[in-house]
């Protein structure tokens, strides 16, 4: 299992002002960065794919749906121009040098109508993802739905009804992301909303549940580890947490970090954490 690490940490809009911290991730442990993606078309790929891979470090993307970027939308033509912007967020995975693109794919965060799903906004989503297939096998892609907590969405919100979209869109390259601090949230059991997705779970964000430091809230991470081990899980555990990060207005540390925490103390210690972890409470 690689561990990795979000650019969230410093920044959700990565560029080249902070292509000088990727060269020390490496040596602390980390071998995969994650990008942030609101606009595929606001980011430079081949620089930051040639900054990527001088680091030695393998790239996955994050993408979070714009509003008016909606796939589950009751008119036809916003549903359509979802489907082309999820095209363009694979092809731009591809041309970063990913091979996996995750994040609440299925709807804009903060879009929530006061009531439950609809039968046609689960058809809307399924018919959305199976139009994806030719894309993510063109590009050798692999696409992670991420459930998120209750004040983000009302469409999905457990691993369980991730994998039930999942398995209605029926393709091998489609799974799920499950991220601790959601999940902190909304299952009654991380571990066993592990257990639940499966082969499905394609990608795990690791972060405390205040978005802070790992090891220093309540997230169970040794049980976490466990019930990983106990799926058989081989993908990534990436870093996911706000640093402090003064005078930076792209940085969601610089409202909701802990001011004692930087950056590169959330992902350094968060390294250590997670190997202490798995010395401690599983053998990989």
């Amino acid at each position: 299992m690689k561990i990795g690490v979000s650019a969230f940490a410093w920044t959700s809009d990565f560029d080249s002002r902070y292509f000088g911290i990727l060269p020390d991730l490496r040596e602390h442990g980390i071998s995969a960065f994650e990008i942030p993606m609101f606009d595929p078309r606001a980011i430079s790929a081949a620089p930051l794919r040639k900054a990527l891979e001088e680091a030695g470090l393998e790239c996955t993307v994050c993408a979070i749906l714009p509003p008016g970027i909606n796939p589950i939308s009751p008119d036809t033509a916003t549903r359509k121009e979802a489907l082309a912007h999820l095209i363009r967020c694979i092809e731009t995975t591809a041309e970063l040098g990913g091979r996996l693109i995750g994040g609440p794919l299925y709807a804009p965060i903060g879009y929530l109508p006061p009531r439950r799903r609809s039968e046609d906004e689960w058809k809307w989503g399924v018919d959305c993802f199976q139009h994806l297939g030719e894309s993510l096998d063109a590009n050798q892609m692999t696409l992670c739905l991420e459930p998120v907590n209750r004040a983000e969405t009302f469409f999905l919100r457990t691993a369980a009804d991730a994998r039930a979209l999942c398995d209605a869109a029926g393709h091998p390259r489609i799974g799920i992301t499950i991220d601790t601090f959601h999940a902190n949230i909304e299952e009654k059991s991380i571990a066993g909303a592990i257990l639940a997705a499966g082969k499905r779970l394609f990608h795990v964000h690791a972060s405390e549940n205040d978005r802070g430091l790992l090891g220093s809230g309540h997230v169970d991470f040794a049980a976490i580890l466990t019930a990983l081990r106990t799926a058989g899980y081989e993908g990534r555990l990436m870093i996911e947490g706000f640093g402090y990060s003064p005078g930076n207005p792209d940085a969601l540390g610089t409202i909701w970090g802990d001011p004692q925490v930087s950056p590169e103390e959330l992902t350094f210690e968060g390294v250590k954490y997670l190997h202490h972890q798995m010395s401690q409470h599983t053998r990989w």
